[in-house]
């Protein structure tokens, strides 16, 4: 019998595994490819999944068995040959209604460039969806159905909102492609006509860089192939754009922002801070200031998975080792000390709003902003933006999908850019916190030094004998989205006034009231929880109840 170490062992059975010097090519040919990420996007039914379908097949993209897949699958709206959408769609009820719901991201590569397809729902009730697939984008395909513009009139209220989106976005290129060119003929003067409008839309948002294409992916034309039915058009096609649009520039040379992740501890000799590098360049030996400390260090080594490295770009994540012990947690940011953020607790910023419930004004959410998350209170709605005319209307609250300007007041400092700078350091979510639902994202424009038209508020207001004042003075308070205890009422004794002030302090409310007078025993009794400065005693009010609420209000502005 053999024995056990003549007998030939498993890895002497493998077969060599050494790539073959042309696959070998091959795969460093691609791996070098620049990566470009579009969104698409545009209203119901005009044609996105069919499009990019048409572009996976005619890159030849597309394994064989999900080709088999399809050609059998019993859902075929395609009036002739194959039904191109069935290659996004993957969602049963996507299938069957023909509709895309959720944002459904694919990969292809041809021999100049790499892709990353999010491919996002045209139904206004998912327009949070294209938001969230479009934040990452390089460029945005907006498509418009040329047959629904020739009924409709012109463009469809969700191409404007979509590129409106896009403008918010800051997306650096877009791309309309007037899909559905066979149904009106192939007609230049229907694609001159769709162009001369969108054209104006894009330069009213202040688009830079804009090129539209006349297509119909349902017929393959433009798409990959140059069109023979469209011999007017001399442009090049939406793959040969999309091969050659200039990538996004790199964020290297922005000022320095590393928002901290997590802090890593594996023994007693290491002790890192992990995270992003949200922009800029950070270097063995820089000297770096820590937010919101605002202490001064220098960086002593910064780890990867495969080693130190001298230096980490965006969007590389690495581990830093500091050469002090300084206090750095997660939602903390490490910057350069002449290149500081924005850290402030006021600032505007424009929202897209996403969930059923509306936001209205007072109300608290949390907002992630890079690593860090601080409860968010919406002090003012500025304005509404009309996606059809893009004018500001008043607005009182936010709907599902709307978009508008925002005063928000957080509980801490968030140390920011402006959207404009930096789409990482000046974007953030909004977060329901009972739900956990993501709510609203956000785009910040601006910082404020202090909440505008807003007020120190007191813990206590005396209104002696106007009840009718102090009920109109706490109905103001309850519209900012302050919480309001009225101290006159059947079940609050005259022995437990001292304590109902109490309570309400330790809640959060502002207690008010309109006895006629305050014992000499209470007032010092209050006094000893309450500080002078955050007690109200209005002095020499108007008559006029709505002249006297003004006049508190405006003594609210002066003890700032």
């Amino acid at each position: 019998m053999p024995t056990v170490s003549s007998v030939p062992s498993v890895m002497d059975q493998q077969p060599d595994l050494k790539a073959s010097p042309r696959f070998q090519s091959f795969l460093e040919e691609h791996l070098d490819h620049e990566m470009l990420r579009f969104t698409t996007a545009g209203s119901v039914d005009d044609g996105k999944s069919t499009l990019i379908g048409r572009m996976l097949h005619d890159t030849k993209s597309v394994y064989e068995d999900q080709l088999a897949a399809i050609q059998k699958s019993r859902v075929n709206r395609a009036a002739t040959g194959m039904d191109f959408s069935l290659l996004t769609d993957g969602l049963k009820a996507e299938r069957e209604q023909g509709i895309t719901i959720d944002v459904a991201y694919r990969y292809f590569s041809t021999k100049k460039r790499k892709f990353i397809i999010a491919d996002t729902p045209g139904h206004e009730q998912y327009t949070r969806n294209m938001a969230t697939g479009a934040s990452t984008a390089d460029v945005a395909i907006v498509l418009i159905d040329a047959n629904a513009f020739a009924k409709h009139g012109g463009l469809l209220p969700q191409s404007r909102r979509h590129t409106f989106i896009a403008s918010l976005l800051q997306i650096p290129h877009v791309v309309a492609a007037v899909n559905k060119m066979d149904l009106v003929g192939y007609g230049e003067a229907a694609f001159e006509k769709i162009k001369t409008e969108y054209l104006a839309m894009a330069e009213h948002l202040g688009l830079k860089s804009i090129r539209v294409i006349p297509v119909s992916a349902l017929a393959g034309d433009n798409i990959v192939n140059a069109s023979t039915n469209m011999p007017w058009y001399s442009g090049p096609t939406l793959l040969e754009y999309l091969e050659t649009v200039p990538v996004a520039k790199s964020m290297s040379g922005a000022p320095l922002r590393f928002p901290v992740q997590l802090v890593l501890r594996p023994n007693a000799s290491f002790r890192g801070f992990a995270g992003q590098v949200a922009s800029g360049v950070l270097h063995e030996g820089d000297t770096v200031l820590s937010l919101p400390s605002r202490q001064q260090t220098r960086v002593k080594s910064i780890v990867t998975f495969d080693g130190n490295i001298k230096s980490a770009i965006n969007p590389m994540s690495v581990a830093v080792e500091l050469e002090d012990e300084i206090d750095l947690s997660r939602g903390d940011m490490l910057v350069r000390p002449d290149e500081l953020p924005h850290g402030v607790q006021h600032f505007e910023a424009k929202v897209v709003w996403m969930h059923e419930q509306p936001l209205t004004v007072g109300k608290t959410y949390l907002a992630k902003h890079t690593t860090r998350t601080v409860r968010a209170k919406v002090k003012a709605i500025r304005y509404r933006i009309d996606v059809n005319t893009f004018d500001h209307v008043p607005a009182q609250q936010m709907e599902m999908n709307d978009i508008a300007e925002v005063e928000f007041e957080t509980s801490l400092p968030l140390f920011f850019d402006t959207y404009n700078e930096n789409r990482l350091t000046g974007s953030m979510i909004l977060i329901e916190p009972l739900s956990n639902a993501t709510v609203g994202a956000a785009m910040i424009d601006k910082a404020l030094e202090k909440a505008t038209g807003s007020y120190e508020l007191p813990s206590f207001i005396h209104l002696p004998g106007r009840a009718a004042l102090a009920q109109d003075v706490g109905e103001r308070l309850l519209q900012l989205g302050e919480r309001v205890v009225m101290l006159e009422d059947e079940y609050i004794p005259v022995t437990g006034f001292v304590a109902a002030i109490r309570a309400a302090q330790l809640a959060g409310a502002i207690a008010i009231s309109a006895a006629e007078s305050i014992s000499e025993a209470n007032m010092q009794a209050i006094r000893r929880f309450i500080a002078e400065e955050s007690l109200c005693f209005p002095a020499n009010l108007k008559e006029d109840d709505d002249e006297a609420s003004s006049q508190v209000f405006h003594q609210f502005g002066e003890q700032q």
